[in-house]
């Protein structure tokens, strides 16, 4: 019989999964319903229990008689996960990470338990995770013999950060970056360094013990001195200038098919040699060395394991496939986007080693930017003046109205107008071994195009 009790102690004290989309439902796990745009998660019900879900939490009214043992109703959902989750909390012992930035948290957030779980029982949020409702599923889902525990905490506002912090009380934190990132909400990125700041602020965080923080421009460094101000007990700043940093860059030098990295740690060099060109998230391992240094973790773990590591979907994750005939690789950026991993990626691409294979490039929108948006997009085009592609295709209506501002580009442009059109260019016109690298924010032409073409035929 299912009662208030039994729900709160089966998961609290349990190694369960709360799911939110029923598609994912595995045996025993808990599938919660929500609210959704067009459909409420009761819908969906029948099939988790069919899937052998071991109960299920809505707060409307069922009107099926069947099943009642495994539903359960409450008043609100939103604040029945809330009340959970700081019980939750307090139950965990372990040590507890709390990453933010504007970019690149989820690949951090995956290579540093990646690196930890190599060792360690290691607890973290899927996916990402990181608004307000994803933290409160990562923190019921902790496994409380977890000696460590993982959370990812994003923001597109002002007090987002102060309440997910209050949830997860971090006792170290890093901050991957500052970046041009939600400016339609934040107008400027001094705004976004003082609310990612709040993941430290002792007001809301009175756990803090660390700080790691990447420090390589202004708004970086506006961070360091709020960190200072605030009297943080040990700030750790990763970055290029040896003048500032206690882990920052010697070198990345290419010897054929491997790279060669040179790094200063605490003013001792340290090298790291890596199969995989990982010159745009060199930084988030840095961010992981630093930890595993830090907390006297063995960094011989990262040495061994940095080559094993593979990115997830959307995030550089690459896909090999045959189309014509003829061997494709897609590297699939198309999760999110910004003026600075836009940049990145671009020139990463360009540096790849590929022999033999003709590089193509897709670019879509970039998203929430603002009253930025047309300069944005115009100044990403004219980044690409410096290099020479095969292919550059454009499929976003910001990214058009920027080339028709260009007067005598340099690139050859080819301009879809829909993810339709680009899937049918794309499949038609591959008639050479390709390198495809896709770039885009999420929800975009070039994001449905990059899921559909990746389901094409031929992946692996």
């Amino acid at each position: 019989m299912l009662n208030k009790q039994f729900i709160e102690n089966y998961i609290l004290n349990n190694d369960n999964k709360i799911k939110i989309n029923s598609k994912y439902i595995l045996k025993n796990d808990i599938f919660i319903a929500l609210q959704g745009e067009h459909f409420h998660g009761n819908d969906f019900i029948e099939e988790s229990i069919k899937k052998g879900v071991k109960f299920c939490i809505t707060d409307k009214k069922i009107t099926t008689k069947l099943h009642k043992n495994k539903i359960y109703k409450v008043k609100n959902i939103f604040l029945f996960l809330k009340k959970l989750s700081i019980k939750k909390r307090k139950l965990f012992k372990g040590k507890v990470i709390g990453i933010t930035g504007s970019a690149g948290k989820t690949t951090l957030k995956e290579l540093l338990s990646f690196f930890l779980n190599k060792k360690y029982k290691v607890s973290f949020s899927e996916k990402s995770y990181n608004n307000l409702l994803g933290v409160l599923i990562s923190i019921l889902n902790i496994n409380l013999k977890s000696k460590y525990a993982i959370f990812e905490l994003g923001t597109n506002n002002f007090g987002e950060i102060k309440t997910l912090v209050n949830l997860t009380q971090p006792s170290q934190v890093l901050i991957s970056n500052i970046q041009s990132t939600h400016l339609e909400n934040f107008k400027n990125k001094i705004n976004i360094a003082k609310e990612k700041s709040d993941i430290f602020n002792p007001k809301y965080n009175p756990k803090i013990e660390t700080l790691f923080q990447l420090n390589t421009n202004k708004y970086e460094n506006l961070v360091n001195k709020i960190a200072k101000k605030n009297k943080l007990r040990n700030i750790i700043t990763i970055g290029k200038d040896k003048n500032i940093n206690n882990y920052y860059i010697e070198s990345v030098k290419q010897h054929k098919q491997k790279y060669l990295i040179n790094l200063s740690i605490n003013k001792k060099n340290f090298s790291l040699i890596t199969k995989n060109n990982i010159s745009h998230r060199l930084m988030n391992l840095i961010f992981c060395i630093a930890f595993f240094n830090f907390n006297k973790l063995s960094i011989k773990t990262i040495l061994q394991n940095v080559d094993k590591f593979k990115p997830i979907v959307g995030r550089g994750l690459i896909f090999q496939k045959q189309i014509n005939n003829f061997k494709i690789k897609f590297i699939d950026e198309t999760y999110n986007a910004n003026p600075d991993t836009m940049k990145q990626s671009i020139k990463y691409f360009y540096q790849m080693n590929s022999k033999g294979f003709d590089k193509i490039l897709i670019l879509g929108n970039m998203n929430e930017l603002g009253k930025h948006t047309s300069k944005f997009h115009f100044q990403i085009l004219k980044f690409l003046e410096k290099f020479k592609f095969e292919i550059i295709i454009i499929c976003g209506e910001f990214f058009e109205l920027a080339i028709s501002k260009i007067k005598n580009p340099h690139n050859n442009y080819i301009i879809k107008k829909n993810e339709d059109d680009l899937f049918e260019y794309m499949k038609s016109n591959l008639n050479k071994n390709s390198i495809v690298m896709a770039k885009c924010s999420n929800n975009t032409n070039v994001n449905k195009f990059g899921k559909k073409f990746i389901n094409l035929k031929g992946s692996k």
